[in-house]
């Protein structure tokens, strides 16, 4: 018994002598005719200790490699030798280091500018670039070749020669195949996707030069349209004289409801007041990329704003479209107007568009008696309207828009007691999100507009106030015959989707009838949140004028809830 405890230990001994042996790292030593620094080693990502032999081996071929790839290029292996069990050394010939490199082109086949996005020393015959920096520069300039539709195109250095003065020179080459165009388009995933909106809003069309860089970002662009998303980038099938482009989209319910609550106290009655407002879109439902629009909104003050439009764009195919426009406004029971319009619109490119139409106002006066100060008439308005808008979408949830610009105008006559006059209505709105970080964000927006008129009535100014214009005031609550306003948020994103936001909104409105002109303030936070019922926002500011003091019982709070189904 004795004997076999003695024999399993000793080979339970032997075991872990044998295991200690074969688990012993082998470490590499470098040797070269200089001194090779350990900082040069470190910036090179070299390893030095390694569990066997082939991996210490395939570090040193990949050392012989980076030392050329950062100038060193007559290195040489001359030795790999073992000094013992644990130690090996492997010794180089470096030779010169060459810090740049002077390399010769045909400017037929590539131009000053292209170099100038790879190189900060170009000239008519020549470009230098440093070796840290050759092998990703020629990388790129290979990709910025094939941008111009040869997707094949191999740019390589040719004739390397070391010249007498002591620096590098060589030959670019570049070897192109065949100019390639997109032939054919398809759609998969969604195949009734309206393909009018890859031609005109996303800009992918026939016989347009491939590029695979170009198509990623138009492929980013569908996202902007809420009713699709794309599931991978496009792919391309490439055949003898044919070019066949995939897109892999998923169509998304879009539809939304948008739905406010809000209350504040009465500054005469002090009692408690609601306010509500409802936005239904239904967008894509058909597969033609249509939208349907019906908005409500009314007050306590028995103030109502009723609002249905149709838009549908690409008819027949093409970058035009057609949308028409029914709203009325009614205020408590003074006054109601009614306004129609019907437009064409105009795809100019993917960021751009325009329209003309026509425009048209009915307002009634439901006054029996009329009211002092308060000048209310019938009139009609006939305009011919026309506008441009641009805009940039962003791959962002709570922020689909970076930048939007618009400009509509209105051009025509007002009857009023059968007198005819001419006027001109003008509105301009600019946003843009400068995104600072991940997290932190600045947006700033401004709404201008203006009635030119030789006589206004109360009925046809503008009406503003309210969470889209000026915060802090009661919705439509400011008559104007001029207003702007400026509003500005400071976004912190704790997550992408959650997000608290500070509210600084500045304006100014004159008011022709009375001889009105006055300055606004808003101060105020929010926050906004992504939920499974939809994006929540949640807003407190207190609005005062220069005419009018700060007061708590300024202070509006806003609810709204906008869902998606």
């Amino acid at each position: 018994m004795k004997k076999s405890l003695s024999l399993i230990l000793y080979l339970n001994i032997y075991t872990a002598i044998f295991w200690a042996v074969g688990a012993q790292q082998l470490q590499l030593n470098i040797e070269a005719e200089e001194t090779v620094s350990a900082s040069l080693l470190d910036s090179l990502g070299m390893q030095l200790r390694f569990n066997d032999y082939r991996s210490l081996e395939a570090e040193t071929d990949s050392l012989l490699q980076k030392f050329q790839n950062i100038g060193y290029i007559e290195s040489e292996l001359r030795m790999l030798r073992k000094e013992n069990d644990s130690l090996h050394t492997a010794r180089f010939f470096l030779g010169k280091r060459f810090k740049t490199i002077k390399i010769f082109y045909d400017n037929t086949l590539v131009s000053e500018k292209i170099l100038q996005k790879i190189s900060q020393n170009v000239t008519e015959t020549y470009f230098s670039l440093t070796f840290p920096k050759l092998s990703s520069s020629l990388r790129k300039l290979n990709a910025l070749v094939a941008e111009n539709g040869d997707p094949f195109t191999r740019t390589s250095l040719t004739n390397i020669v070391k010249n007498e003065d002591n620096s590098l020179s060589a030959n670019l080459v570049i070897s192109t195949g065949n100019l390639r165009t997109i032939d054919s388009i398809v759609v998969k995933g969604y195949e009734k996707f309206p393909k009018s909106y890859l031609t005109y809003f996303a800009g992918v069309k026939k016989g347009k030069r491939f590029s695979q860089k170009k198509l990623v970002a138009q492929n980013e662009v569908l996202n902007g349209l809420g009713f699709v998303s794309t599931i991978k980038p496009p792919e391309a099938l490439f055949r003898k004289n044919n070019t066949t482009v995939y897109f892999y989209l998923k169509k998304e319910n879009n539809n939304l409801f948008d739905g406010i609550l809000g209350f504040a106290t009465n500054e005469d009655t002090q009692r408690l007041e609601f306010n509500g407002y409802l936005n239904l879109e239904l967008n894509n439902n058909l597969n033609f990329g249509e939208q349907l629009l019906i908005n409500y909104k009314a007050d306590g003050n028995e103030q109502q704003n009723f609002r249905v439009r149709v838009t549908m764009p690409y008819l027949f195919k093409t970058p035009f479209g057609l949308g028409a426009e029914l709203q009325i406004f009614k205020r408590d029971s003074t006054f109601v107007t009614t306004q129609q319009q019907v437009r064409v619109t105009y795809q100019i490119n993917p960021s751009s568009s325009t329209y003309a139409g026509y425009k048209g106002y009915e307002s009634s006066n439901l006054l029996e008696t009329t009211v002092a100060g308060t000048p209310i008439d019938d009139y009609t308005s006939r305009f011919a309207i026309a506008g441009l808008s641009f805009m940039k979408p962003q791959n962002s949830f709570l922020f689909p828009v970076k930048t939007l610009l618009s400009l509509d105008a209105e051009i025509g006559q007002r009857e009023l007691r059968s007198a005819t006059e001419a006027q001109q209505r003008i509105s301009v709105t600019a946003n843009h999100i400068f995104n600072l970080n991940n997290k932190n964000s600045f947006f700033l927006q401004n709404n201008t507009s203006f009635l030119l008129s030789d006589t206004y009535v109360t009925n046809e100014l503008f009406r503003f106030g309210g969470i889209n214009s000026i915060r802090g005031f009661n919705e439509n609550s400011i008559d104007a015959s001029l207003f702007s306003v400026l509003n500005t948020e400071y976004r912190y994103s704790f997550s992408p989707s959650i997000y608290l936001h500070s509210i600084i909104d500045l304006g100014y409105f004159e008011n022709q009838l009375f001889t009105q002109k006055e300055q606004l303030y808003s101060f105020g936070i929010g926050l906004g949140m992504r939920t499974k019922a939809g994006i929540f926002k949640f807003n407190i500011a207190n609005g005062s004028g220069s005419q009018q003091d700060f007061a708590f019982s300024n202070t509006k709070i806003h609810l709204s809830l906008t869902s998606r189904f």
